[in-house]
């Protein structure tokens, strides 16, 4: 299952692209019977949220926005007009914002940019189900 949503790069597309990933994730529950826990969708809407806001900021122009099924993951694209790719900088408490990427690396189960012709394109890729819980000698 896949999606694809062209954002104009306006203010609400950041709140639209968060709409969408969340409806998808329902569709990809109902329609196809996948576990997606609660987890995975917030982490999902914060990774859309993260990555949308970033193009928006720095990229002038459309966003489009990839939502894909790859076995039992949800793979985020986000591509967008600018080439430089993203750094994620080294911890500073001090620093207030710019924190994004940082975050986005820290909740994902894999993490990828490539540069396109035009622009580049960034990809996340979150686990749709909770591991099961940690047994110790057996018992829950």
């Amino acid at each position: 299952m896949q999606e694809i949503v062209a954002l104009d790069g306006a203010g609400a597309s950041i709140a639209e692209a968060r709409r969408h990933a969340a409806g998808f994730l329902a569709r990809v529950q109902r329609e196809y019977g996948l576990p997606v826990s609660a987890r995975a969708m917030d982490v999902t809407r914060l990774v859309v949220s993260e990555l949308v806001t970033n193009a928006r900021k720095y990229a002038p122009g459309p966003v489009l926005m990839e939502l894909r099924v790859v076995g039992g993951l949800v793979e985020v694209v986000v591509w967008d007009s600018d080439p430089s790719l993203p750094v994620a900088r080294a911890a500073d408490p001090g620093r207030v914002g710019q924190h994004g990427l940082e975050i986005v690396m820290a909740v994902v189960q894999g993490f990828e940019v490539q540069r396109e012709p035009l622009g580049k394109r960034v990809t996340a890729r979150i686990t749709l189900a909770d591991p099961p819980e940690e047994r110790l000698g057996g018992r829950r």
